[in-house]
């Protein structure tokens, strides 16, 4: 295409926790969502991996800021920033004396209100977007997972995230019922905290959190492959000594379970307001799993036994939103009643 060096198009795929960016069906940025910023002058000195690696272990003078909380944007400005660091990111690998026409499509969560939809549209433009489609999550996932979207049939899936977790039933391309559900990465991560101050007497950082999810995260008391029980180091919160403690796998699943149980509820109730020809279609083909939760052990099996309903997760759960994003991007023209 003549003058293509002038248009750049990018699918953005903004995570409470993870930002990917697509370009060229590639994966060209998966960096962790957060901003560290100088306290003075408001200056943005770390993004992604290098700002998470400082979240928790600043001074005074540096911050670090998560600018998305719960799926939408919590801190306008630092969200702005952090969106326009990372195309810079992508854009230091172009060559180019001309600033490129900027094509975005960008995921959002199902429940986002005028108000987050709106915040969204303009972080984006105010980082240099020239057209900003928007997209919501589940739609996304359904179509990076491959389903047919536009199909006369019930298709069904659950997106964990960081901060919400998407229960979406599609047809005809479009949502005919849907949750958002402010209880995923985020909220494990604080029942794990929680947990470990009131069982093992031991106070843990969010950094240490996300990492016992990681290792030992687990839905169910018995798997048949079980992970090495983790060693945890920390103070005592009473004598403020140094301890360590071991942590398998079925206590994670012991203090992650009223939060399972609150998003088994959460999908029952769109499954009961399914209309019934979708219902069938949806016991006969299962519901996907995708987001980071999608990788907690023995999830899929929990809820396929709650439900009575086959569970899949995605391939590559954690990349389906940002799959998806990337289609709707080449194909806006088809694609457009999709989107916002």
């Amino acid at each position: 295409m003549a003058f293509s060096f002038l248009n750049q198009e990018l699918a953005i795929d903004l995570g409470t926790a993870n930002t990917v960016i697509f370009q060229n069906d590639q994966i060209v940025l998966d960096e962790p969502s957060i901003v560290a910023i100088e306290n003075q002058t408001g200056k943005c000195i770390a993004l992604g991996q290098k700002a998470k690696m400082m979240h928790e272990k600043t001074n005074p003078g540096i911050k670090t800021v998560r600018p998305l909380r719960d799926g939408v944007i919590a801190d306008f400005n630092a969200a702005e920033m952090m969106i326009r660091g990372f195309i810079k990111q992508v854009n230091s690998k172009r060559r180019s004396i001309f600033t490129p026409n900027l094509k975005l499509v960008v995921g959002i969560p199902s429940g986002s209100t005028e108000v987050e939809i709106r915040a969204v549209r303009d972080s984006s433009e105010h980082a240099g977007g020239r057209d900003v489609y928007l997209i919501f999550e589940p739609m996304a996932a359904a179509l990076g997972i491959g389903m047919d979207v536009e199909a006369p049939k019930g298709n069904m899936v659950v997106d964990i995230g960081g901060g919400t977790t998407e229960i979406a039933v599609i047809s005809l391309g479009g949502i005919v019922k849907q949750d958002s559900v402010r209880v995923a990465g985020d909220v494990f991560t604080e029942d794990i905290r929680n947990y470990m101050r009131q069982q093992h007497v031991i106070k843990v950082g969010e950094t240490t959190a996300e990492r016992i999810k990681i290792a030992v995260g687990s839905v169910l008391p018995q798997l048949d492959v079980e992970p090495e029980p983790m060693i945890v180091r920390g103070p005592n919160i009473m004598t403020g000594h140094p301890v360590e403690t071991v942590v398998p796998y079925q206590e994670i699943a012991h203090c992650l379970d009223k939060s399972i149980a609150r998003l088994e509820t959460s999908i029952q109730q769109v499954l009961e307001q399914t209309p019934p020809e979708l219902y069938s279609d949806i016991v006969e083909n299962g519901i996907f799993l995708s987001g980071g939760g999608a990788l907690l052990r023995g999830l899929d099996k929990r809820l396929s036994e709650k439900m009575n309903i086959p569970f899949h997760v995605a391939e590559d759960p954690l990349k389906a939103v940002a799959r998806g994003t990337c289609i709707a991007l080449k194909n806006t023209d088809n694609y457009s009643f999709l989107m916002r």
